[in-house]
């Protein structure tokens, strides 16, 4: 064997990458567990024709208006039928024949019953004759990279770097400290540096097979683009790997139990993964709340990864993302070594 082979940050590297693999749990919870998550919101959220909305008219005159939109299927019913069905959900919107003209009832709060209203009113104003002054036409684009599984791979993609890097981590340091290994390691001739970067190289050979596997098969199965170079979105998941591998070693440097541990993991990760934008944009909080969103690590995780996949960007467009993942991982790990606590 080489000096190298022999030294302890190699065999505890080796160990440690050999000792996930055989825990079926998280071989589930890092392979497997993104898939099935990809594949049921691909599915779900797939790219379907324009829904046909059900809406009820108390003339014959008004079904024939509105049936004259392919967007709508009108019924007619007499305003007791009407309004029952329109309490029960079976119809989103009422046309009424009014001594004035046309009443519609619906609730303005649901989508779906704006959406009728805007058809059925344009569908009766044609039938009785409009002509609008200036002619529009549709043109339809389907691009990929708009749909909402382009959009979501990112922040899964994003979410199980962050979850297999601190749970991996937190749950197998502090596993250790209750069963007195670590005791025996300080006895050992071996720094703490290298013990504790042991765990983030043993994530960096993880995280090859746990990105291929996601996004290959995102690539095979929903066609989802990959518009910027491949090696820098491999740099920005290595980068993105080793902060949150930081995050849970210092998360788990004074932990002494895994209700400890696992009750500060909570902590750390709950606000990510809600405002992060793993699953919607993060836009959508108060604009107050911004600054915060912005410059958790996984929002810029995410933000790096859907700049390079989706748009295309170049490293140099992302400096600002790259920034704050490089101080997520560089004072993390600076901070583990220093309270590191073996026993």
């Amino acid at each position: 064997m080489s000096r190298f082979e022999l030294s302890s940050l190699y065999q505890l590297t080796l160990s440690r990458f050999k000792l996930t693999l055989r825990e079926p749990e998280a071989i589930f919870w890092i392979f497997v567990f993104p898939i099935l998550l990809a594949l049921g919101l691909g599915i779900a959220f797939r790219n379907r024709p324009p829904d046909v909305l059900p809406v009820g008219a108390t003339t014959p005159q008004l079904v024939q208006a509105l049936a004259g939109d392919r967007g709508l299927k009108a019924t007619q019913m007499d305003e007791a039928a009407g309004a029952a069905a329109l309490a029960t959900g079976k119809i989103v919107l009422l046309a009424e024949q009014g001594a004035d003209g046309v009443v519609f009832r619906y609730d303005d709060t649901n989508p779906d019953a704006r959406t009728a209203r805007m058809l059925a009113d344009r569908a009766i104003q044609t039938a009785a004759g409009r002509r609008d002054p200036v002619q529009a036409q549709n043109q339809l684009v389907h691009e990929k990279g708009s749909r909402y599984i382009d959009f979501v791979v990112p922040g899964l993609l994003g979410m199980n770097l962050m979850g297999s890097a601190m749970w991996g981590l937190g749950f197998s340091i502090v596993d250790a400290r209750m069963k007195k290994l670590l005791k025996r390691m300080v006895a050992s001739p071996m720094p703490k540096w290298q013990y504790l970067m042991s765990y983030l190289f043993a994530r960096l050979l993880l995280l090859v097979i746990e990105v291929v596997v996601l996004l290959g098969f995102a690539r095979i199965v929903f066609g989802v683009p990959f518009r910027g170079p491949l090696a820098e979105l491999a740099l920005i998941c290595i980068l993105s790997s080793l902060t949150f591998s930081a995050l849970g070693l210092l998360v788990a440097s004074r932990a002494r139990t895994i209700e400890a541990v696992s009750g500060l993991m909570n902590v750390v990760m709950m606000p990510m993964w809600i405002m992060s934008g793993v699953f919607f944009s993060p836009s959508r909080f108060p604009e107050f709340l911004q600054p915060f969103v912005q410059i958790l690590p996984l929002t810029a995780a995410i933000n790096a990864m859907r700049g390079n996949m989706l748009q295309g960007m170049q490293l140099g467009q992302m400096m600002t993302s790259l920034a704050i993942l490089l101080a997520w991982f560089v004072l993390p790990f600076a901070v583990s070594i220093r309270i590191f606590r073996w026993r």
